[in-house]
């Protein structure tokens, strides 16, 4: 069983590239593999391995200045969800693209999983989705928003659109992990939403320790890696990924003519050219060639 292993922190790191070398030089060495990024704002990713080689990770992050009492997510796995370990620069470590954005400075209210449902129920709240329109197809919450938006970036234009539907109520706001939500209110705070919420440790967290009879949560959470979705306790959930697009299918979208292993689905048959397709076929050859040259 390996551990998979969902973090970020904010904190000021001048110098991100100094980091860079030996966080991934000691991942590699315990069998890690994920995805960390590193950006002036701080520390944000998703790593797998077994148990001494994530806790090894995690050691040496929570050891770099500011990350002390980073906190992270953890759930089981039977097989590895990463093909590698990549640690990557960015300026920010998730992308909203504004700059007077600061989580350090303001929050909103954190409401713990137990708390959420009476929170989302009640009358005066407005419930928000920040997550990626694909996302929030497979799964939401019950009564949830959809802003519809296709990349965080675009999150504070909706909001602007749309902010007078929301005049005098309270705003709850939830993502896969939390790190969305982070910048997310702290920008509706600066656009004068006083009372603004936040689920602690996100849909994750929730489908944690909510027990599913007592869930208000519908469908499945998408994530980031090879597992796709999760449901309840954290389960692997039934969808898989077109890899051309990375947009989540469930199996009757497998099965819809349009659908090609590894070439489109029949969300992304027109967004690409015959020439993108057979470029992606022959990439899907070569990965099935791969696979069957690699030793059980």
């Amino acid at each position: 069983m390996l551990i998979v292993a969902a973090l970020y922190h904010f904190t000021r790191m001048p110098d991100p590239a100094a980091f860079r070398a030996p966080l991934a030089k000691l991942a590699c060495g315990h069998g890690v593999k994920g995805t960390l990024l590193l950006a002036p704002e701080g520390i944000n990713g998703t790593i797998a391995g077994t148990r001494a080689g994530v806790d090894a990770v995690l050691a040496h992050i929570r050891a770099l200045p500011g990350c002390a009492d980073m906190e992270w997510k953890e759930s089981p796995t039977d097989r590895m969800p990463f093909g590698k370990m990549k640690v990557r620069l960015k300026r920010e470590i998730v992308t909203m693209g504004q700059p007077d954005v600061d989580p350090r400075a303001s929050v909103a209210h954190y409401v713990e999983p137990a708390d959420w449902n009476a929170l989302i129920s009640a009358p005066d709240v407005a419930v928000i989705d920040t997550r990626n329109d694909y996302e929030v197809e497979i799964g939401t919450f019950a009564g949830a928003v959809d802003p519809g938006t296709r990349s965080f970036r675009d999150f504070p234009a909706w909001w602007q659109a749309n902010a007078a539907r929301f005049a005098g109520k309270r705003v709850a706001m939830f993502c896969t992990g939390g790190i969305r939500c982070e910048k997310s209110t702290n920008y509706l705070l600066s656009q004068g939403v006083d009372q603004v919420f936040h689920l602690k440790g996100g849909i994750l967290k929730y489908l944690e320790q909510v027990p599913e009879d007592d869930s208000l949560w519908r469908g499945e959470c998408f994530v980031f890696d090879r597992r796709v979705s999760l449901t309840h306790g954290l389960r692997p959930g039934r969808h898989g990924l077109c890899h051309a697009c990375r947009r989540p299918l469930a199996p009757e979208d497998r099965q819809r003519p349009e659908y090609e292993d590894g070439v489109c689905c029949h969300r992304c048959i027109k967004e690409y050219s015959p020439d993108d397709r057979a470029r992606f076929r022959e990439r899907h050859r070569q990965f099935g060639l791969a696979a069957a040259r690699k030793p059980d």
